[in-house]
């Protein structure tokens, strides 16, 4: 199994307990740290006896990784999304997560790739969508340590729930029986839907406090594209 501790330590020392990341110092410390430890992985042998729960590990800090990596190396951005002449470049913005230029044990990977096909189809793992960060302020929070295949249940429960208990991504409007959601809900609804049945019923897991009518009116949140950074003093 790879050893995470350069990825740990970086991520303890340039993101908060919130999950924002304070790229201006990250690039200005230490600027070529984690590109270079994700070029030490590329010519890894990868074991393929792996478990379940060291290959989730596994994907979680290469996605992850390689996200970070991209923003340190375009800093300063103040979106994921590029807009040109006012307009959103969707196939830029496409393009990032499309591509297949991540190099990992001697093959070489697109983020959409270890999402869909690694995390989702052959993990089936619906938690990952807490975990995997696209780097903006609307996707799951980065956490200030690496996942572990020891403790990867845990931690994914623990990203789940701080992600379903945070009002920015999920609320529930008693008087009008409203249920308001993250779009990441919108985007992968059969993962949600396979696991509990419906969307509701997979947030009520982590929301007892919400009724099972809420199903019959979710509305579902504008998503913020803007970097999830924090600024330094």
């Amino acid at each position: 199994m790879i050893n995470f501790d350069v990825w740990n330590d970086l991520l303890h020392q340039y993101v908060d307990r919130q999950g924002q990341v304070d790229y201006r110092t990250w690039k200005s410390q230490q600027p070529l740290a984690l590109a270079n430890w994700l070029a030490g992985l590329e010519s890894l042998d990868l074991n393929p006896n792996l478990t379940r729960d060291q290959q989730l590990a596994l994907w979680i800090n290469l996605y992850n990784a390689f996200t970070v990596s991209t923003v340190l190396e375009r800093y300063p951005i103040a979106s994921i999304r590029p807009v040109i002449g006012g307009i959103p470049n969707w196939i830029a913005f496409l393009w990032f997560f499309q591509r297949r230029i991540y190099r990992f044990s001697n093959q070489i990977y697109s983020l959409a790739q270890i999402e869909n096909e690694i995390l989702r189809r052959r993990l089936q793992e619906p938690r990952i969508h807490f975990a995997i960060v696209c780097a903006s302020v609307g996707c799951p929070l980065l956490r200030n340590q690496a996942y572990v295949p020891e403790q990867i249940n845990q931690q994914l429960e623990e990203e789940t729930h701080r992600f379903i208990h945070n009002p920015d991504k999920v609320r529930y409007d008693a008087p009008t029986g409203q249920l308001y959601c993250s779009k990441i809900f919108k985007w992968y609804q059969q993962d949600f839907i396979q696991a509990a049945g419906s969307i509701a019923g997979y947030i009520r897991l982590y929301r007892p406090d919400i009724p099972e009518t809420a199903s019959n009116a979710i509305a579902y949140l504008d998503y913020d594209w803007s970097l999830n950074q924090r600024i330094s003093s």
